[in-house]
């Protein structure tokens, strides 16, 4: 157990609460990225619809607690939960939020999810070298990287190919109006994946925090209080949106209409309930940008602007060696001041 100061606790737990934040702020994109490129709703609509869901997540989880397991590994399958300190949990957090308000003034859509996996793997092995790795939870992270946009993008392409052969009768009019009624529900559902997924990040970081200082009793789990905190600042994240990053998502990587919106929202849906439930702490930016993709792609390859996609791309495989590196400097400095 780690002695730590209770003003400078509850000094930590704001800033992972930050964190949770701007986790919304930045990927407010990939909640609402198709509604706005669709134009199904206004901006503003969209974001305070996706906030909605983003909170509603907490409902979600309280009926099915299973769903909580992306905690369990963001605290404790990363970095050895008896390895971690204050000092980590705070180059952790530095480390993540540097990437994100970087990537978020540049407009690039990156994960926050990576940025805080990189940051957590960088400050654990600034302090306890590469035996506080465990890498059964990092490698299933790292796998998801490459998995969750390619099976997402698999999955879109198979709904467009199936809702267009159910479809092959109806009239272009009232195709139309079906699908913006499914693409609203889809992306609905999203959201609520969207918060389910990514809130549980800053709630397995909170609760390893607690657990390090001794004030997390029993097993490790997730107080029921910093499971609600975490929600609703990823909720008013999100409300105050990431409209950078949105342009990119919703038309810069191929215009969409409310078919492919909906097989994109639909597909991504589908892969962060699955990840959720199995506790795999994926990317829900690469996962909705895969699904973009492939419902483009469904088209025809050419509607895919393959050079945008290719710069999404290279700032994903930066995201975790640049926050791990952020979050190594800040242990340090902490250590040291």
């Amino acid at each position: 157990m780690h002695e730590l100061a209770f003003p400078l606790l509850v000094g930590l737990i704001i800033v992972a609460l930050a964190f949770d934040f701007l986790n919304g702020l930045h990927d407010a994109a990939n909640s609402i990225a198709t509604v706005v490129g669709t134009r199904l709703l206004s901006p503003a609509a969209a974001v305070a619809f996706a906030a909605f869901f983003n909170f509603g997540a907490y409902f979600l989880a309280l009926q099915w607690p299973q769903l909580h397991k992306v905690a369990d590994t963001i605290g404790k399958g990363i970095i050895d939960k008896d390895l971690v300190t204050p000092a980590v949990v705070f180059g952790a957090l530095v480390g993540a939020m540097f990437w994100n308000v970087v990537t978020w003034l540049k407009g690039i859509p990156s994960s926050s999810s990576h940025a805080l996996v990189g940051g957590l793997v960088g400050a654990g092995v600034a302090h306890a070298g590469m035996t506080g790795i465990q890498w059964t939870g990092l490698n299933k992270t790292l796998i998801a990287i490459v998995l969750s946009p390619t099976l997402g993008l698999l999955l879109t392409m198979a709904i467009m190919l199936a809702t267009s052969w159910l479809g092959v009768k109806a009239t272009a009019r009232g195709a139309e109006r079906t699908f913006r009624g499914l693409h609203l529900v889809s992306a609905g559902a999203y959201s609520l994946g969207h918060g389910l997924n990514d809130a549980q990040k800053t709630m397995g970081i909170i609760s390893v925090l607690l657990y390090s200082t001794g004030h997390l009793h029993g097993e490790f789990h997730v107080p029921h209080w910093v499971a609600l905190s975490c929600y609703i600042a990823i909720g008013l994240g999100t409300l105050t949106g990431g409209w950078r990053i949105i342009e990119t998502m919703g038309s810069r990587i191929t215009k969409l209409n409310q078919h492919q919106g909906f097989s994109a929202s639909l597909g991504g849906s589908a892969m962060l309930f699955t990840a959720s439930y199995y506790g795999i702490p994926v990317s829900t930016t690469h996962t909705i940008t895969g699904c973009v993709i492939g419902a483009g792609a469904a088209r025809r390859a050419s509607a895919v602007r393959w050079g945008v996609a290719r710069s999404v791309m290279i700032a994903w495989l930066i995201t975790i060696p640049a926050s791990a590196a952020v979050g190594a400097l800040f242990y340090f400095l902490t250590k040291l001041f």
